[in-house]
């Protein structure tokens, strides 16, 4: 039998693991490490979707436009992206679990200083810091995750971590829709900063497990930086993925943005209705998606490689005719079915693609390459998205800006099937056919 390739994992068969080769982390330990993980996760995207719904409120106190108010979003990405690679450096050689506490800290701690700006830069650099502290957290929690349970549950913990993008956006739109209607913007980042606090000091009494405790005795847990670093660069699995999760991401980070101020503008609804109609959407339809991917991920995976990711693709090829007709339909009724259909097929990615990057390389180089994945998606992605999308609105108008965005959905669903593709060309043929 042939040992394990360093760069995609074996899912484990019934009949030939044991306690020695395949270690299982204790069930309490592991729960509690994920449930900290999933709430960080949560609250870290309730931070960020807060200033999409106080947009139109920091737009008249500072008087800034479109493509002013997009940097809102590039700023906090640019830097976020930038320091995730020197996050998942550090993550493969230190403690990971006091960069996840270090960076929770640090961003809960602008974001309060974010209700604290009196100026446009003001608010500017605060989101900047929210970035870097993000980036201590980003890289590392899921090759934490991936240290805690054995890769045939992978997806589904991933999953479920992953939940957390549509809940914590949607408690964003709504408590931050809800704040700034009765209060002002300022309260809503005030109150948003609060429980990141108090998670970033529990994350100091995570477990923290040994890396590669997951997959098997042969799996490398020390790798030199160079030598891995062009190990990934050969890695066409990885390389296919990124391409495929930078496309979505650059579509959905501009959906994410503009859309509550697409609805205030061109629909005539008030802001604390279309944070929580809006938000509403995307955590029912994130969370059935994210759920739905992660079972279904796993299951496939176990029928054949990159069966996660070909569902990924699909998933994302049918969401792009969704997402252009949500914004040429009439009623606000249908609007919404559109925009819930899109972002059910998005979410169902969540679980599969980040499985497949962390199942793509060894264990001593995941943090980092969840670092680089973080880069690309973000540089060619939802850095640029907010700022081109209101560029475009300053152009023309709001709508044909957004509608713009499902061609990347279609190409980033392409490019995941080709991805899937070379993720089972990677797998030796006798594992394939096992």
């Amino acid at each position: 039998m042939s040992a394990p390739s360093v760069s995609v994992s074996p899912p484990p068969s019934p009949s030939s693991p044991s306690p020695a080769t395949t270690p299982v982390a204790p069930a309490a330990n592991a729960g509690y490490a994920l449930l900290i993980l999933t709430l960080i996760n949560l609250v870290n995207y309730l931070d960020r979707y807060i200033v999409a719904v106080a947009l139109p409120g920091i737009q008249q106190e500072f008087g800034i436009n479109d493509t002013q108010s997009g940097l809102l979003g590039t700023m906090f990405i640019v830097v976020f992206m930038l320091a995730s690679p020197l996050g998942g450096f550090l993550g493969d050689r230190y403690p990971r679990k006091f960069l996840v506490a270090g960076g929770v800290l640090l961003w809960s701690l602008a974001t309060g200083a974010s209700g604290l700006a009196t100026s446009f830069i003001a608010l500017l650099v605060a989101r900047a810091v929210i970035g870097i502290g993000e980036a201590g957290y980003g890289a590392v929690a899921p090759s934490i995750i991936s240290d805690l349970y054995p890769r045939d549950r992978r997806t589904r913990m991933l999953a479920l971590f992953y939940i957390a993008i549509p809940v914590g956006a949607a408690a964003g739109y709504g408590l931050g829709g809800w704040l700034t209607q009765k209060y002002s913007w300022h309260v809503a980042f005030f109150a948003g900063g609060v429980p990141g606090l108090i998670l970033g000091a529990m994350a100091f009494f995570m477990p923290e497990p040994k890396r590669g405790a997951m997959d098997g005795p042969d799996a490398e847990v020390k790798l030199p930086f160079m030598v891995g670093l062009k190990g990934l660069g050969r890695n066409a699995a990885f390389w296919a993925v990124t391409a495929g999760y930078t496309l979505m991401t650059f579509s959905i980070g501009g959906l994410g943005f503009w859309m509550p101020t697409y609805l205030v503008r061109e629909r005539a609804m008030s802001a604390d209705s279309s944070g929580f109609l809006f938000g509403a959407i995307t955590a029912v339809a994130g969370l059935l998606g994210t759920v739905a991917g992660g079972w279904l991920g796993d299951k496939l995976d176990r029928k054949r490689e990159g069966g996660g990711l070909w569902m990924s693709g699909i998933g994302l090829l049918l969401a792009a005719p969704c997402m252009y007709l949500a914004v040429h339909l009439k009623d606000v009724g249908p609007t919404f079915a559109a925009i819930g259909a899109a972002q059910f097929l998005i979410f169902l990615n969540s679980g599969p693609i980040n499985a497949a990057i962390v199942n793509c390389v060894p264990p001593a180089f995941r943090a980092f390459a969840m670092g680089l994945n973080v880069l690309c998606i973000h540089l060619l992605g939802d850095a640029i998205s907010p700022t081109l999308i209101g560029n475009i609105a300053d152009a023309s108008n709001l709508r044909t800006a957004i509608a713009v965005n499902a061609l990347p959905v279609l190409l980033g669903g392409l490019a995941l099937l080709v991805g899937a593709r070379l993720f089972r060309d990677a797998v030796p043929r006798e594992r394939a056919t096992a």
